[in-house]
């Protein structure tokens, strides 16, 4: 990536929060929230999650009784999903970015902290289910080891003196609005990677906001910088996904002059949990056509203001004629950059043919070119997509 202008002053430390920001707890909590609420008749509103991100647990659970009308008392509650949540911490997967960032802070032997307002008990119990985390942190601090938890600056003040470094030395990497606060209120710098979608604009008294882990770039902090770019890409755990092409909002070819052949929002609504917005690159394969590069966009679109998060593929190909209906196979190989809003269509238009001249180069590459022959490209579409 292109050299980075520092943000903030340097730093030497860094502190990291767990739920939302290194795992991805926000989708196991919507599951499990969504299935105990239906037992009682109500139905869970994912869009209220903003209630519970960055609270103590019984914080949260207040917030669900008051929401919700539960007929039971915050403390009631608490104990009832504690155990269903227990049950599912080892299927928490870690968020995009957080292995990598782990292994390079890790392995450049910077100094980090965990520091979460889940009991110490819990946090232990869900790093433990991720080969090397626990030994990656020179300290652990719990919401139950401080008198106050996020927003309150205690949790951070603590993992600070547990690591034998002043404050201001300290950099954290929060996901909650609680947690800016708290970290801003410690007087260390903080980096913002938000995990309620389209609500950046909350979180202006962070330091930097960034749209996901894979964005982060240690150095403007004088922290040492990842070097796993290659030509403008980000290589990534490769994903699949496939299904039938469907009729998207049709701006694709009428707006943009730029076919995408979308696939459904509802049928892949927990794989978008699991992936953060943004440009992704990798192959596409039609089953009557053949394998081709693709580049496609997962998010909300900033500038046409979606309401759902969507999948929009670009086969950089020229096809004489639509395939609505067809089996399309993607082999997701690679990351370009975050989603992002343009003042014009003119300006969305031209970054969009540069997203496809980065992906068009960059598979050629033997590390890319290789999916090219994966199995699930080129093998009958099984009757249960991955």
């Amino acid at each position: 990536m292109a050299a980075s202008k520092s943000v903030g002053k340097l730093v030497s430390h860094v502190i990291v929060d767990l739920d939302g920001t290194l795992l991805n707890t926000d989708s196991v909590a919507n599951q499990i929230l969504k299935s105990f609420l239906a037992k009682l008749g109500k139905k869970w509103d994912s869009k209220s999650a903003h209630r519970i991100v960055g609270r103590t647990p019984l914080e949260a659970a207040a917030a669900v009784v008051e929401d919700y009308q539960l007929p039971y008392s915050k403390e009631e509650f608490l104990s009832m999903i504690t155990p269903l949540f227990a049950d599912q911490w080892c299927n928490i997967r870690p968020l995009p970015g957080a292995n990598r960032l782990i292994k390079h802070l890790r392995s450049n032997g910077v100094s980090m902290a965990l520091a979460s307002n889940s009991p110490k008990s819990n946090i232990e119990a869900k790093i433990s289910c991720h080969n090397g985390w626990k030994d990656s942190f020179s300290a652990i601090v719990g919401g139950d080891e401080v008198e106050k938890g996020k927003p309150s600056p205690d949790i951070f003040l603590e993992a600070a003196r547990r690591m034998n470094t002043e404050p201001s030395s300290c950099l954290v990497i929060e996901d909650s609005i609680a947690g800016v606060t708290a970290g801003k209120a410690a007087g260390m710098e903080v980096i913002a990677v938000p995990s309620i979608p389209k609500q950046v604009d909350k979180f202006s008294s962070a330091s930097e906001v960034v749209n996901s882990l894979l964005d982060l770039q240690p150095e403007k902090w004088g922290l040492p910088p990842f070097e796993d770019w290659i030509e403008g890409t980000l290589p990534i755990e490769p994903w699949y996904i496939g299904g039938p092409v469907i009729k998207g909002f049709g701006r694709g070819s009428k707006v943009l002059g730029i076919p995408t052949a979308n696939l459904s929002a509802e049928s892949f609504s927990d794989i978008l949990l699991e992936h953060t917005s943004g440009v992704y690159f990798g192959w596409a394969a039609l089953s009557t056509r053949g394998v081709y590069k693709m580049v496609m966009s997962i998010g909300w679109n900033p500038y046409f203001d979606n309401t759902e998060k969507t999948i929009e593929p670009w086969l950089l190909h020229e096809f004489p004629e639509d395939f609505y209906g067809e089996e399309l196979r993607l082999a997701i190989v690679g990351y370009i950059r975050p989603e992002a809003n343009f003042p014009s269509l003119e300006s969305l238009i031209a970054r969009i043919h540069e997203d496809g001249r980065i992906a068009e180069k960059a598979l050629d590459l033997p590390l890319y070119a290789a999916y090219r022959d994966s199995p699930y490209l080129t093998n009958p579409l099984p009757e249960s997509n991955s």
